[in-house]
C-alpha cells in the first residue's frame, strides 16, 4: 500500500499544474517592466505559476508588486543588478534533498530574487483529502542549495 501512495504522490508531484507545454513568461527575470496599475517602473524579480498563469513580483524600489502579464509592460531592458543567473529553470524536475519522506522529486513552480540570491518555488507537500482546521501552505520557497537537478 506504501509503494502506491509513494507513486501516487510522485506523479501528483512531477505532473504540471500547466497541464502539458509550460506556457510561455511575458517577462525576463530582472527585466524592465512598466506597472499599468500603479504607473510606475520596476523590474521583474520573480514569477510563479498561480491560478491558472504566471504571477509576477515586481520590484519597484519601495515595494514588490504582484501583477499578472495583463498588468505590465515589457520594456526589453534588463536592470543592471550583479547577480549569478539562476540554477534552475521554471518546469525543472528537482530533487529535494532536505525532505526526509516519500519522493524528493519536485518541479519548479517559481523562481525569486531574495537579497540577491535565488530561490525556487517547489510544492512542498501534497493536497489532503481531509479539510483541517488549520491553514497551511503546501509550496515553499527553497535555496539553491537545498536542490539537486534530475538528469531526464
Amino acid at each position: 500500500m506504501i509503494d502506491h501512495i509513494n507513486a501516487l504522490q510522485t506523479s501528483w508531484y512531477l505532473s504540471p499544474p500547466w497541464r502539458g507545454t509550460i506556457p510561455p513568461v511575458a517577462v525576463n527575470l530582472l527585466e524592465r517592466v512598466f506597472l499599468r496599475t500603479t504607473r510606475t517602473f520596476g523590474y521583474c524579480c520573480g514569477m510563479q505559476w498561480k491560478h491558472e498563469c504566471w504571477i509576477y513580483s515586481i520590484d519597484c524600489r519601495n515595494e514588490i508588486l504582484h501583477a499578472t502579464h495583463n498588468q505590465i509592460i515589457a520594456t526589453g531592458e534588463l536592470e543592471a543588478i550583479k547577480v549569478h543567473k539562476p540554477a534552475f529553470v521554471l518546469g525543472e524536475r528537482v530533487i529535494l534533498c532536505s525532505h526526509d519522506k516519500g519522493t524528493k522529486q519536485r518541479l519548479i513552480l517559481g523562481i525569486a530574487l531574495v537579497h540577491n540570491s535565488w530561490f525556487y518555488l517547489i510544492e512542498l507537500m501534497s493536497p489532503t483529502l481531509i479539510k483541517t482546521p488549520t491553514i497551511s501552505n503546501r509550496f515553499s520557497l527553497v535555496g539553491e542549495k537545498s536542490l539537486v537537478r534530475v538528469n531526464v
